[in-house]
């Protein structure tokens, strides 16, 4: 699916080919109305859940707000802890501080646990260009890699494969056909994975939140991959977007309850955990060396902007893609960027810099609001979209034919003389097309519309030409009603007329 959608070059021919692709539509559904059956359950039982919705989005407000100060309170008190804190204003920059320290290390292999930031910056790809190999171990993630695609959700990277196709990518790898059983393919995944661990020279890791005032990284999973690389390799390094800090582990208890059940309806994933420095004198485990780096890419170009700012509250749990009607017919390939869904088509427009590039992917949204209302956090991300698609507009990146026929519907619309020519040049046309009441054709702007709905004809008689006929067939009726009825029924039509009853209060 993904090399397909690569050759595609707008979201609309990349949507097409996720149509006519059932199996993809039916396991991206089945995935995420589970996980929307789960966040519902876990909120339920949470009890006073928009409550709990709106703590998180003042502390998000909050923390960005006032995030430079933050973010120098976590470097110093990382740095404090013995970290090496690194800031890239890039993913150029991003890239090239942490391939500057695996060639120090002289790594031959890196172990990565999920990270969503290592996905923005391709570092996979810059890893391996220098002869270092880069071994995926969330199992989601390590599949994908086999397949050479990349995550088409923010959880769950491969929700567009059943464990068949799973299957046949792991017998590959092993060299013998393995059954399509999940517990048998996790325990050779498992295995394989267990060896690179003893191996590996460095370990790197995203990072869901970071905590200023103790300098930390907090980390949540459920399969114990990121626990393992955070413990057996001698560095560590940590990517984390600026925007993952929040103050306190205080602060961290409100998103432990937000993040795990609007994700995956769990109450809290398996594993939770904080990692304040390297390994100390007496730890059992850990880093001897560990790096964090910071890294902007675009971020801070939304501070300070009224439409866009909320962006950087996102806490990356995916209940916007679940909770999407384009979302779930359509797969996250074929958003076309790294993010999906409908924080990706925010997000990716704001990161990318580039709104000629990616223009067309605001219009990936049925703009419902589902997304707000699944959002731990309360990001408008509907508002954005429409904002994105005005500045689209705007910036003369708009589609030149929408923009011409906007400019005419105006003029047609603001004088009825011209409204009622159309009209009646509409009636004349559609006799060409119309077939039992309804105009079938496929031509122009009607196709894509055509292709999956009904088009009425127009009637032979508009409303207004029709009312003179309808209000003597009313009045004949009122005639006919209690006098004290019709007396007030007139009353109310003299007022209409009159203007009056339409003030808002």
């Amino acid at each position: 699916m993904s090399r397909t959608n690569s050759a595609a070059s707008s979201v609309k021919e990349r949507a097409d080919l996720a149509l006519n692709d059932e199996f993809l539509r039916n396991a991206v559904r089945f995935t995420t109305e589970r996980l929307r059956g789960g966040k519902k359950k876990a909120a339920e039982e949470q009890g006073n859940w928009d409550s709990w919705r709106e703590r998180g989005r003042q502390i998000r407000l909050h923390t960005i707000a006032h995030l430079d100060y933050y973010l120098n309170l976590f470097a110093d008190n990382a740095r404090a802890n013995g970290v090496h804190v690194h800031f890239a204003d890039t993913s150029a920059d991003a890239v090239k501080i942490a391939l500057a320290i695996a060639e120090r290390k002289s790594a031959k292999s890196v172990v990565k646990s999920k990270s969503m930031v290592t996905e923005e910056l391709h570092l996979n790809h810059a890893l391996e260009s220098i002869g270092i190999e880069a071994i995926e171990s969330d199992l989601g993630e390590y599949i994908i890699q086999l397949a050479g695609e990349t995550p088409s959700h923010i959880i769950i990277p491969a929700i567009h494969k059943n464990r068949y196709q799973i299957a046949d990518l792991l017998s590959k790898e092993a060299g013998e056909t393995l059954p399509p059983d999940t517990s048998i393919l996790a325990g050779f995944v498992r295995k394989k994975l267990r060896e690179k661990f003893l191996e590996t020279d460095i370990g790197m890791t995203g990072c869901n939140f970071a905590i200023a005032e103790t300098g930390s990284m907090v980390l949540f999973e459920n399969e114990g991959n990121a626990r393992m690389v955070t413990t057996v390799p001698k560095t560590q390094i940590t990517l984390m977007g600026m925007e993952r800090i929040i103050p306190s582990w205080t602060d961290l208890e409100v998103m432990a309850t937000l993040l795990p059940r609007s994700a995956t309806g769990q109450k809290l994933t398996v594993y939770m955990s904080g990692i304040t420095g390297p390994r100390r004198e007496h730890d059992a485990d850990g880093p001897e060396e560990m790096h964090i780096i910071i890294v902007d890419n675009g971020r801070s170009l939304q501070l300070g902007d009224p439409e866009f700012q909320e962006l950087l509250n996102c806490i990356r749990c995916g209940a916007c893609l679940n909770a999407c009607p384009v979302y779930r017919h359509i797969g996250g390939h074929a958003y076309g960027g790294t993010y999906s869904g409908p924080i990706g088509a925010v997000l990716t427009p704001a990161l990318k810099k580039n709104v000629a590039e990616w223009d067309d992917i605001a219009n990936a949204s049925s703009l419902c609001g589902a997304c707000y209302e699944a959002c731990p956090v309360k990001i408008p991300l509907h508002d954005m979209l429409v904002s994105l698609r005005r500045r689209k507009v705007e910036s003369g990146h708009g589609n030149k034919l929408e923009a011409v026929g906007m400019k005419g519907f105006s003029a047609v619309m603001a004088n009825s003389g011209r409204f009622q020519g159309v009209l009646k040049l509409g009636k004349i046309g559609q006799k060409l097309v119309v077939r039992s009441g309804e105009i079938r054709t496929k031509l122009g702007p009607l196709k894509g519309w055509n292709s999956y709905r009904v088009t009425p004809s127009l009637p032979d008689k508009s409303f207004r030409e029709g009312w003179g006929t309808l209000e003597a067939e009313l009045r004949q009726g009122l005639k006919e009603l209690d006098p004290e009825v019709r007396q007030r029924m007139e009353a109310i039509v003299k007022e209409r007329k009159t203007g009056g009853g339409h003030e808002h209060g």
